[in-house]
């Protein structure tokens, strides 16, 4: 409702400013547009929302034709009829105010002359249709805006809803092993299962959450893997920087960390290892996760599917564009991931490749020594 009377706040101004050269003045002016506005508007909202949904939207375009002929012929002569009745005698009468012996050709002839005028029908065709097709464009473009962020929603929303299985998947399988060794641990499992289960269904439908809490999440996660695990794996979870209200899309590590369990340790009998580095401040988000590779006699038979990591890539692209940047490095003993993302509106690419590489190079000193301790 805003919006539609801004812009007709608009037209007026602007038809204002546009006629009163050489006229009588700014208000007689606006009193003109006034009488004649109401053309405009009627003409407008019978083909917003009549003629199009009915015609345009069902493809009947025969019909369509049809009909914007004859609102056109029909808005030039209401549009006619206010000039010769009201708006042409008003600006005469203005003008003789300023000049006694003026005249307006317009109003020569007959009332039947003036209607019959070929080239006032025509003036009167183009001034009842260039406002009502500017707004039309306008609306057209807010439609087709509107359709691509809903394109784009759904898309998200299928990308969320299939990282949610996937997610609870994984932690469904920690409590099926540990229930298999009849674990006393199992009761806690199932309480961090709540709790990852309660912010997957009531707090991630929002675009954004806090980054805390979306790191507490994470902390949850890794608390079930180390009880999972228990003595055979070696895991290191570092944060730097304040974890505070950041706001940020909800799991969008959390593949990241899956992926280091599922297709590292899980895969390895013995000196498991993961390292998880958070580093947060005002603009941007650095995650790093590193995990042992297991030798290629032991994944032979392990999974070769890749949701998570293919969603994220998805996920990234649609909320982050031009504003994260994940590398992947692979060595014979070793993944490295580095996940970045500006919080910020800065459309700079947040890592670039030299980066990248110095980040890798220095991550794999400090892996490999890590390794040869182990």
């Amino acid at each position: 409702m805003v919006a539609h009377l801004i812009f007709w706040l608009c037209v007026v101004v602007f038809l204002s400013l546009l006629f009163q050269v050489g006229g009588p003045g700014y208000w007689p002016i606006f009193k003109i547009l006034m009488m004649l506005l109401p053309v405009h508007i009627v003409y407008f909202y019978t083909l917003s929302y009549v003629v199009i949904p009915k015609y345009l939207y069902t493809r009947k375009f025969p019909q369509l034709a049809v009909i914007l002929v004859l609102l056109a012929i029909v808005a030039a002569l209401a549009y006619r009829l206010i000039e010769i009745l009201f708006a042409d005698p008003y600006f005469l009468q203005e003008m003789r105010k300023l000049n006694p012996l003026a005249k307006w050709k317009k109003l020569d002839g007959t009332f039947l002359q003036q209607l019959s005028n070929p080239e006032y029908f025509i003036h009167a065709l183009e001034q009842s249709n260039s406002v009502v097709w500017i707004g039309l464009v306008i609306k057209f473009v807010q439609m087709w805006h509107e359709r691509k962020q809903m394109a784009l929603q759904s898309e998200l929303n299928f990308l969320k809803s299939q990282i949610h299985p996937h997610f609870l998947f994984n932690t469904l399988n920690n409590l099926y092993a540990l229930t298999l060794k009849q674990s006393d641990k199992s009761p806690e499992v199932v309480l961090g299962l709540s709790d990852i289960l309660r912010y997957m269904l009531y707090e991630c439908d929002s675009d954004n959450v806090a980054l805390r809490r979306d790191v507490a999440i994470i902390q949850n996660y890794l608390t079930l893997e180390r009880l999972r695990y228990g003595e055979r794996l070696d895991l290191n979870f570092n944060l730097k920087g304040e974890i505070g209200d950041q706001p940020i899309a909800p799991l969008l590590m959390i593949p990241l960390i899956e992926n280091a369990f599922k297709h590292g340790a899980s895969e390895m009998m013995a000196e498991a290892w993961i390292n998880i580095d958070l580093d947060v401040d005002d603009r941007k988000l650095k995650l790093k996760v590193s995990n042992g590779r297991p030798d290629p006699v032991n994944m032979a038979g392990s999974p070769c599917g890749n949701i998570g990591l293919s969603n994220l890539r998805k996920r990234l692209e649609l909320l982050y564009p031009q504003r994260h940047a994940l590398t992947i490095f692979e060595e014979e003993d070793m993944y490295l991931v580095i996940l970045e993302i500006q919080f910020g509106g800065d459309t700079s690419v947040v890592i670039s490749q030299r980066e990248s590489s110095k980040v890798y190079q220095q991550s794999e000193v400090k892996l490999g020594t890590r390794t040869s301790n182990l």
